[in-house]
């Protein structure tokens, strides 16, 4: 009786169970927060944020928001690339078309028939007179095919004496005779220095400079529309053959001062050179008249 009145004035809260819920060692997790997701994730699980961006990274790639354009503008390099390989592959075949056809020729470029390229054959000091030289003889070149229809016009017109026969066999004859006899010695000369090719250009530009006298003098019955031309053309009423004389003459006249004057400053830079006859015979014999129209490496 005593001990079961003991165990009903003992304290309540006495218990084991009571105290470890009062002390909480029972269950943590009953008294934490259903949305600290800090605790779920102490505990090892996989957090819904987490899972959320796994999620949105698999939706949504990474392209679509910032490699898409980097992808576009590799693709348009790629391309432009492909275009411009294709490009020199084009000229590539074209120029080993144009080498099988014509070798290393590229003059004249609607023909090519010799090499000619005063940059990389002259030397630098020498390249502005050669350039000069050139553009005389296309001035050449012009003159005598402005002078065939002044000509013809002329003989139209009844300008006595107008001989458009002799313009045209200037006109097919002088300009590969004097490419060959006086240019391209003096080209020749310029770029190799031997005695051999002035000399040829002294003789050869002697008898063009005797010719560019006669064009411009300019007899009606020679075919070469010169001063007395003008003069006979407008004397006798003839204005427009007189006026197309007029460029025909000048240009003869521009064409043989130029030459002139030239032909003088090659004669000087022969002479600083110590060039002679005598060596030019001696290159003649060694050589032969066959290496130099041929252009000879020997030569």
């Amino acid at each position: 009786m005593a001990s079961g009145r003991a165990a009903l004035d003992s304290n309540p809260f006495d218990d084991p169970s009571v105290q470890s819920a009062v002390h909480g060692t029972l269950d943590d997790d009953l008294e934490a927060s259903p949305f600290d997701t800090d605790s779920l994730n102490a505990k090892g699980g996989l957090g819904y944020a987490e899972t959320l961006d796994e999620d949105e990274e698999e939706l949504y790639p990474t392209s679509t928001h910032g490699t898409a354009p980097a992808h576009a503008m590799r693709e348009d390099d790629i391309a432009r690339r492909e275009r411009e390989l294709a490009e020199r592959e084009r000229e590539l075949d074209a120029r080993t078309e144009h080498m099988r056809k014509f070798g290393r020729n590229n003059w004249p470029p609607f023909y090519p028939l010799v090499y000619h390229d005063i940059d990389a054959e002259i030397p630098p000091d020498a390249q502005e007179t050669m350039r000069h030289i050139y553009y005389l003889w296309l001035l050449l070149i012009a003159t005598l095919i402005w002078n065939v229809p002044t000509v013809i016009v002329m003989a139209i017109s009844s300008v006595p004496n107008a001989n458009f026969i002799g313009a045209i066999i200037y006109l097919v004859f002088i300009p590969p005779l004097s490419f060959m006899l006086w240019y391209r010695p003096v080209y020749n000369g310029l770029m190799k220095e031997h005695s051999l090719f002035y000399y040829v250009y002294f003789l050869f530009g002697g008898f063009h400079l005797l010719f560019s006298l006669y064009a411009v003098v300019g007899y009606a019955s020679t075919g070469c529309a010169g001063l007395l031309s003008v003069i006979s053309a407008f004397y006798n009423g003839k204005w427009v053959g007189g006026a197309l004389a007029i460029v025909s003459s000048l240009g003869f006249v521009a064409q043989g001062a130029g030459n002139l004057w030239y032909y003088r400053i090659i004669y000087q830079h022969n002479q600083e050179k110590g060039h002679t006859f005598a060596q030019a015979k001696a290159e003649l014999a060694s050589h032969g008249a066959r290496a130099y129209f041929l252009r000879g490496s020997r030569v």
